[in-house]
């Protein structure tokens, strides 16, 4: 199995910056593709960000692209979330997947995802 632990969620001021860390183990990280998703209360989980296992192929939902940035480091087994330009609505509890059912790529729809961490809270505020 993988083991995933998000952290650097916590409360910000709109338009200010955050960058969120996911550290992984127990699989090879590099082999794998992993996503960042958040979910809002009352709200369905949502696709966020993606990257293959060589980072060659990234994905960004419509709400985010041109904001965050997902990269990951696999020497340190580190997959990041740069977010910038925050507003409001992007407060929810953002998880950390790992993508075991794509070879490698990052898949955009949470089943296709097999391993999450608990997530961590970003709040914005206005």
């Amino acid at each position: 199995q993988v083991q995933l632990v998000e952290s650097g969620g916590k409360l910000v001021q709109a338009g200010g910056s955050l960058r969120l860390s996911c550290a992984a183990s127990g699989r090879t990280f590099s082999s794998i593709g992993m996503g960042w998703f958040r979910q809002a209360p009352g709200k369905e989980r949502e696709f966020v960000a993606g990257i293959s296992w060589g980072g060659g192929k990234i994905d960004y939902s419509d709400s985010v692209k041109g904001r965050f940035t997902i990269s990951r480091d696999n020497d340190k087994k580190m997959v990041y979330l740069q977010m910038n330009s925050l507003r409001v609505e992007d407060t929810a509890v953002y998880y950390c997947a790992a993508d075991a059912r794509s070879l490698g790529m990052a898949g955009t729809w949470p089943s296709q995802y097999d391993y999450w961490g608990r997530g961590t809270q970003v709040t914005v505020s206005s």
